[in-house]
């Protein structure tokens, strides 16, 4: 162990100022490359080698496939494994019988949460309450580092617009500034002020870049965009993210002006390194170097030898690294150059993280076993989830619902204990979680009956839901007929108050590889609620999604609709608190819902077109429009209703006339004209009325989320500045131009009020 005494002489203390941090830096460039002096290239091309842990339990480690690779300093890391007890024996391995004792990184996907799960990312995001979702990410990282893990491939700032893609539930949304927000506080909430502390872990910014833009939403596939819109609508969240901090980028699968992710120089070195100044390392998604073999770039040699020349640093699974460098080296394809400076970046991820100082720092069995999944982090968790529901829907105030008589819970998401935590809840322990029926029996106690039925399968079809209910996320099948299902749901319905429907996706219909044509609840579903309204008793329909889904005849007969999403470990406690009132919604949308499938991809920042349509209208020939459906979307970004009502005042601006390196202030007065206290997310949206390149018909540029009692108002101010203004011009250049614009501030980026101002 004398390797790692060494090391604690060179461990930097962290202080504050600019001369600390340089000398911070030269230490650590002094330790790597000492280190890196000592190293083979087989050791160096080891550390860029990312494979999956396979079949390594605790305890038998040494005996495990990948032990004689780490032995011989053949793995820079591990991912997906976790507890302290088998990353302890792995990384024993690695320090004490390996050569040169260098420790493995460890890396998982955290992505909403480790064993306390928060509701899935697109459900957070609705939130809209950054100090929240950054606490959702301290959480995680407390715990993924109390079980070993000390890398997260998370956060996705890929910008989602079609609700096909499954994995738009893993994002923020389709908005690039609310986007951004999310991102920094994603990435700080991981890896805190200092990396080195142990409760700390790596982020990873995903997928760079444009992944959610992949033709058809169909998951893997190709993108094609023009750099202004890449500049403008796609690259501001990864960029946030990196500005803040963090210490990875992941490559994405899709191919970016032709060329694949994992080898586009141009995206890897041109734009990541050294134009946004990202000193981290760059590491490739699942297997996506060997992938680059089917896009038709080459054997495994080629595409290897292409990825570390446009700047990968490490490849996940695939190998090609490891096996194929040392002979692309012999043969001139790739440099020494090239090696060590992928081999130094990660190097320096580890330095950061403490490693070199003590290579168990995350393997504190004490910390294992009294901070995770606690008491205070699940309250935490339930908490963030009633934030994150989104109330569409609301006649007559069937909700909130009162704490007395019977309440019919139909569905087949009612009792789904294992779905609701979502797609990418690789560390939860499902039985854990808190089903809808129980998180309703457990708040109506002695007060209120709930009687329940299943009602319906997830699909007609057994395949479907095969394919729907995969990683030990099992809706239990019933096989019976789907009218004597049916039935029984009927039966208690017809002796309730109030029908509570539990329907939608199961937590696995969204998520990676879980593209829909249909992005509508599955017929049979709908069926079963149908019915359920012909009782003439109030229905609510609770919804569980991953995606913005169609919902147009839900829409239109439903009195009552609440988004829930996956809300995580607590789901079930959290609906019972909005639906009993105990917390009124404030969630708002981050993604356009459509009306119709055939309207995606859908978002609210559109450009106009030379033949728009006039406001209000539907088809008018020679417009552009549609012959069978509007243009309108059936609930807009930014909407979201209350239990409460809040009305706003006009847009007051401070003056009509911005000077460059001025600012002028817009206000409005808003008002809680109901009789709940709620919490409302004021948006604040601007547009460019004329402009060199074409401009979006609103941008989101600001928001607030304010607490108002019943016939509380406040004044709600937003500062406007000349920076605010900026885009990319036709030649990639960040500017503001003069003119005139137009501010609008309102509940939803639809229902606003609006004042006009000029750039001087």
């Amino acid at each position: 162990m004398k390797f790692f005494k060494a090391s604690l002489f060179l461990l930097v203390v962290t202080v504050s100022g600019a001369r600390a941090q340089t000398t911070r830096d030269a230490k650590m460039d002094q330790f790597i490359s000492s280190l890196m002096q000592k190293m083979t290239l087989e050791e160096k091309l080891g550390q860029l080698n990312l494979p999956g842990a396979g079949d390594i339990t605790t305890g038998q480690a040494s005996s495990s496939d990948i032990a004689g690779k780490i032995k011989e300093g053949k793995v820079g890391g591990l991912f997906n494994i976790k507890t302290v007890e088998k990353i302890r024996d792995v990384q024993k391995i690695a320090v004490e019988k390996s050569r040169l004792k260098i420790p493995l990184i460890f890396g998982m996907d955290v992505i909403h949460g480790y064993q306390t799960v928060f509701p899935i990312p697109l459900g957070l995001s609705c939130s809209w309450d950054m100090p929240l979702i950054e606490r959702s990410a301290r959480i995680a990282a407390t715990e993924a580092s109390a079980d070993g893990i000390n890398w997260t491939f998370s956060p996705m700032t890929d910008i989602s617009r079609d609700a096909r893609w499954g994995r738009a539930s893993e994002g923020s949304g389709e908005d690039p500034y609310l986007g951004s927000q999310i991102a920094k506080a994603m990435v700080k909430g991981y890896q805190g002020d200092d990396l080195s502390k142990n409760n700390t872990i790596l982020s990873c910014v995903k997928h760079f870049a444009l992944y959610g833009a992949i033709e058809a939403g169909r998951d893997y596939n190709t993108v094609d965009m023009s750099r202004l819109r890449m500049y403008n609508e796609y690259f501001p969240p990864y960029k946030a993210a990196v500005e803040a901090g963090a210490g990875s980028v992941m490559t994405s699968f899709n191919e970016v002006e032709g060329v694949p992710a994992s080898a586009n120089k141009w995206l890897m070195t041109e734009v990541l390194r050294n134009q946004w100044g990202f000193n981290g390392m760059v590491v490739t998604d699942y297997t996506a170097i060997n992938e680059m073999i089917d896009h038709g770039l080459g054997d495994l040699k080629a595409v290897s030898a292409l990825a570390l020349a446009a700047g990968v640093d490490m490849d996940m699974v695939g190998e090609g690294f490891l096996t194929t460098l040392k002979q692309s080296l012999q043969e001139g394809k790739i440099t020494q150059q090239e090696i060590d400076m992928a081999c130094r970046r990660i190097l320096e991820a580890k330095y950061k993280l403490g490693l070199f100082q003590d290579p168990y720092r995350y393997c504190n069995v004490k910390r294992s076993k009294t901070e995770i999944f606690t008491p205070a982090f699940r309250k935490e968790a339930r908490a963030t989830a009633a934030q994150s529901f989104v109330l569409l829907k609301n006649d007559n105030n069937v909700l909130p619902v009162k704490k007395n008589g019977t309440i019919a819970l139909v569905g087949p998401l009612a009792d789904a204990t294992e779905n609701m935590t979502g797609t990418w809840s690789v560390a939860a322990d499902f039985s854990k979680s808190v089903s809808l029926l129980k998180g309703l029996t457990n708040a109506a106690g002695k007060q209120a009956k709930v009687l329940y039925a299943k009602g319906s399968n997830l699909t007609a079809d057994s395949v479907l839901e095969a394919n729907s209910t995969m990683f030990g996320k099992s809706l239990r099948r019933d096989n019976r007929p789907a009218d004597v299902i049916r039935r029984e749901a009927l039966e208690i319905a017809r002796q309730s108050d109030v029908i509570v429907a539990a329907l939608g996706e199961s937590a696995e219909m969204s998520g990676e590889s879980s593209s829909r044509t249909d992005i509508g609840i599955p017929q049979v579903q709908k069926e079963l609620l149908a019915e359920l309204l012909k009782t003439g008793k109030p229905v609510v329909l609770v919804l569980f999604t991953g995606r913005p889904l169609t919902l147009k005849w839900e829409s239109e007969n439903v009195p009552a609709i609440l988004n829930v999403w996956f809300g995580g470990s607590e789901a079930g406690d959290a609906i019972a608190d909005v639906l009993f009132g105990d917390v009124n919604p404030s969630g708002k949308l981050t993604m356009t819902f459509p009306i119709d499938v055939g309207q995606v991809p859908l978002f609210y920042n559109h450009k106009n077109t030379g033949r728009p349509l006039a406001e209000g209208k539907w088809f008018t020939k020679f417009r552009s429009n549609y012959l069978d459906v509007p243009n309108d979307p059936l609930y807009p970004f930014g909407f979201g209703l209350s239990y409460t009502k809040f009305d706003y005042s006009d847009v007051k601006l401070s003056s009509t006339l911005l000077k460059a390196g001025q600012e002028i202030t817009a206000s409005v007065t808003v008002t809680n004209t109901g009789s709940k206290e709620g919490k409302e997310v004021v948006q604040l949206y601007i547009r460019d009325m004329v402009g060199s390149i074409t401009r979006p018909v609103k941008e989101l540029k600001g928001f607030r989320k304010i607490n108002l009692k019943a016939g509380e108002s406040q004044e709600v101010t937003f500062k406007i500045t000349e920076e605010d203004l900026k885009f990319y011009n036709s030649d990639l250049k960040f500017v503001a131009e003069p003119g005139d614009f137009k501010v609008f501030i309102g509940t939803n980026s639809r229902d606003v009020k609006e004042a006009d101002f000029k750039l001087q």
